[in-house]
Order: structure tokens, then sequence, then C-alpha cells
């Protein structure tokens, strides 16, 4: 595949897939970000006053290739139908592999690994990394390991992948959208499709289409803080292992080299033993109390000597969702990033010759906009622990809301159901949302937004939008419930 994909338009298909005459598209943005009418004309389209090519077509289109989007994509393409997927960075993987979150928080609910989730897993030990340590549950995966992995699973299911490219808008008529405009590195362009699957985490292709939207805590209008995650080489695991389990004698968590981590949060209830020594860094003035406030670190399995740092968590007074705000926390978080790695280094036996060895190349954010959907999930569903015969998947992971509300968990054994008709809505009839952005309060996508959950939830996606074009049955439309058991990736339980 050099110059073009195996999934090129005609002018007569380019009419079809569409489904309208060319006089008859118009272009559909949110309120602030409208534009003019755009004109189907051959493999050309009319946008903002310029003519720009048609890049591809495709059954779907997944934008962004994350968790949700990454699952979404290679589910859809092994049941047959003609996948493109559109991802902004150059790897995929989203948080997991761009934004250094490692490793995957465990759902704390019993056998929730849909397919996709365990043969990640499965793949992940084929090539050296296991990812469990018996004690945490988490998965302890690598993130370069990882980015391979989702390469490799891409081409053998065939999904054309299209890496530095970003949504820019989308075309869409009668609530249905035909195009989504993209920035490429040689410019502008149009990719059609039959069904698109929003997966950016920001709901930005949803919001774009005219889809209703919420953002940030419903009380207070804040999102949740962001992180600007970091790693550190250089490090003396066995040394800082020795200080903190064995000298402090920390337990709050039993994992032992080579999976270990260390964490101190002063504003939860949990008393961690390195509050008093980041308590320090304060009364010296070598660290604010917001770089104080909360840190934590993880080994990462087969990079010896070198710590994912969940830390710095940014001041909730920076927005993810206003871009001066989010530009200004990169720098903010920057500082608080090399301010925190400057006292580790002076003081935390086994970092004496620490380094950081890698940023993030995005900022983490565990929440932005959301989308309305058909049915909206809010936390009494996770108290409730609600099921539904339309679930695509399952979780117990506690109501996480960061600078907000930190809930008690479910009872052993306890979890909720995630329907799928929380990933579709009634304004656009060709769209599924998945990810941390589906149809959820604040309070309840805290507890949902993990990466293991958002991966099922794209796995169910991917698979529903490859049975509704099949099946020539609107995304919308489509009755999870109906589709085989041996179909489905989740079957409820309820």
């Amino acid at each position: 595949m050099q110059n073009s994909f195996s999934i090129p338009i005609s002018r007569r298909d380019l009419l079809k897939l569409a489904g309208v005459t060319a006089a008859g598209v118009a272009l559909s943005g949110s309120v602030d970000m409208r534009a003019e009418a755009a004109d189907i004309s051959g493999d050309t389209l009319k946008y903002a006053g310029k003519k720009i090519p048609v890049l591809c077509a495709a059954d779907v289109c997944v934008c962004g290739g994350g968790p949700a989007g990454t699952a979404a994509a290679v589910n859809a393409a092994r049941q047959g139908v003609k996948v493109v997927l559109v991802e902004r960075g150059i790897a995929l993987g989203g948080l997991g592999v761009l934004g250094c979150v490692y490793p995957f928080m465990d759902t704390h609910a019993p056998d929730s690994d849909t397919p996709y989730v365990a043969e990640l897993k499965q793949r992940l030990r084929d090539k050296g990394i296991e990812p469990f340590d018996g004690v945490t549950q988490q998965t302890w995966h690598n993130p370069e390991t990882l980015a391979l992995i989702h390469d490799e699973m891409c081409e053998e299911s065939g999904v054309n992948i299209l890496y530095q490219t970003v949504v820019v808008d989308s075309v869409t008529s009668g609530g249905k959208i035909s195009a989504v405009i993209v920035q490429t590195i040689a410019g502008l362009a149009a990719i059609k499709a039959k069904t698109f699957i929003d997966a950016t985490g920001d709901a930005y292709l949803a919001r774009n289409s005219g889809v209703k939207f919420e953002r940030g805590y419903e009380k207070t209008g804040n999102n949740q803080p962001l992180s600007f995650r970091f790693e550190m080489g250089g490090i003396d695991t066995q040394k800082l292992y020795n200080y903190v389990a064995i000298e402090l004698d920390e337990d709050w968590c039993k994992s032992k080299l080579p999976y270990f981590e260390i964490a101190e949060a002063m504003h939860r209830k949990q008393r961690y033993k390195l509050e008093a020594f980041m308590a320090r860094g304060v009364e010296t003035g070598e660290l604010t109390q917001a770089e104080a406030e909360y840190m934590q670190a993880y080994t990462i399995i087969g990079k010896n000597g070198v710590m994912s740092m969940n830390c710095p968590e940014i001041p909730v007074t920076f927005s993810a969702t206003d871009p001066i705000s989010y530009s200004k926390a990169v720098t903010f978080g920057r500082k608080m990033m090399r301010n925190i790695a400057r006292y580790l280094i002076r003081h935390l036996p086994g970092f004496e010759n620490a380094f950081i060895s890698r940023e993030a190349v995005m900022l983490g954010a565990r929440e932005s906009w959301r989308i309305r959907g058909k049915y909206y999930l809010v936390e009494d569903d996770y108290h409730n622990q609600s099921r539904f015969v339309d679930a695509v998947c399952r979780t117990a992971w506690f109501i996480d809301a960061h600078g907000e509300k930190v809930s008690e968990k479910l009872p052993a054994g306890g979890f909720y159901e995630i329907p799928y008709r929380s990933l579709i809505c009634d304004e656009v009839s060709n769209l599924i949302v998945a990810g941390r952005c589906i149809s959820a309060s604040f309070i309840l996508q805290a507890s949902m937004r993990i990466q293991p959950t958002c991966a099922s939830i794209g796995e169910a996606a991917g698979i529903a939008a490859a049975y509704g074009i099949k099946r020539s049955v609107a995304a919308n439309q489509i009755d999870w419930a109906a589709l085989p058991a041996n179909v489905r990736s989740y079957v409820s339980t309820g």
C-alpha cells in the first residue's frame, strides 16, 4: 500500500455512498464552527470554497485510534467490512501509549474481559510481557510493545490506518454523516463512509455533527484535573523498594518487583507513607502544594530501571475543554513535572541517578465532553448494579472523579453494565460513539472511563457497525440484544 488504500471510490460509488445529490449536501457543525455548504464533485469535494480530494471511502470510518477506536476498527474489519482508522498521532493506543497512562486499571468486575481485551493480554504474553502481577490485577503492559501489537492487529484484519491525520469537520444531511473532513500531511481531504465511529475521546465528531453533549461536572462545570505523565529512567528500583516497602513499611500495595508502585494522595482518606516525604518538599520550598498533592509511579515491564510517573495532577482551574486553558496547562504541567522529578532525584532513595526519559505527547484528560444519547447512565446505575438486555460490557471500577468524589467500591463480585443505547443518539443515524465520551453523567463516567472498559465498548461498536452495514440497518436502530450470541462480544446476564 504505497499511494492509495485498497478502498478507492469512483464517482458513481461516491454519489451512491453519500445518498444525496450534489446539490443536496450541507455541512453541519457545532454552533461556533459552522462552514458553508459542501458539494460533491466526482473524486473531489467542495469545502470552504476549495476543491479538496476525496482521499478514500470505506464502509466504516473510525475517528480516533485509542483503546476504543483501535478495538472498533479491528473488530469491524474482522466482520468483513472495509475500515479506515483516523489517528492524529503516529501510534495507536491513545493515552496508554502516547499519554504514558500505564498500567491498565482493573475493572474489578468478574469475567469482564471481552474477547478483544483477552486477546490483547495474550498478545502481550506472546511478546514476553506478562501482564499480571498476581496481586493488583492491573494489566502491566509495555507501551512500545502495545503500539506494535495494535499495528499488527490492524494489518492482520485489513484496517487501513491514516496516521498524522486530524478530524476537522463533518458533512451531514438529513441526520446522516456522509463525510469527514480531515487535515493530512498533504492538506485537507475528505473521507466517505457508510457508518462513522467517534472514538476521539472528546466526542468531537458527534458534537460537530449536531449531537447533544455535556462537559464537566453538572454542579461546578469543572472537568476532572488533567495530568501530564512522563517516564523516568536510571532508577534503582530495588533500592526504592527497600526504602518504601521495607523501611517505611508501606503496605497499601502488596505488589513486588518487577511489579511495583509507589503513591501518595493528600486529598484522599487513605494515608500513604510517602505523604510526609512530599510534604517536606512544600516546607522547604522545593515543591508547591499542588505538586506535592498527588504522586504515583509504576515500574514498566521490559524497561528495567524505568517508571511511569502518574503525575503531576494539574490544578482543576485548567480546563480540558478550553483550548487556551488546555494549552496553558501544558506549560504549567511541564514545570510541575520538572520540579517533582528534581525533588525525587534529590531526596528519594533509588532516584539518585534518575532522569526524565520521556514526556507524554498528550495531556491525560480523564473527562472532557460527553454525548447525550438514547440512554444516559447515572450514578444510580453504578450503585444499583444496573443490568441491560443490550449491554456491551460490564465494569465495577470505583467512582474515581478526581477533585470531586472518590466513591466506595461495589461489593465483591458486583458490577454494572453499559448498554448499547449509551453509544448511539437520535440526531445522527449512522454514528456510534465509543470510549470515555459515551452518554453518561460526570460521576458515572468517572467509573467507566478506564482503558479496558473503553476497549470493550469500542469492540462492540465495531461489531455493531459491521452488522448494521451488512443488513442495511442504521447504527442507531441496531438492537444489540438481537444480534446472534456468537457475534456479540458480550451477552448480558441480566
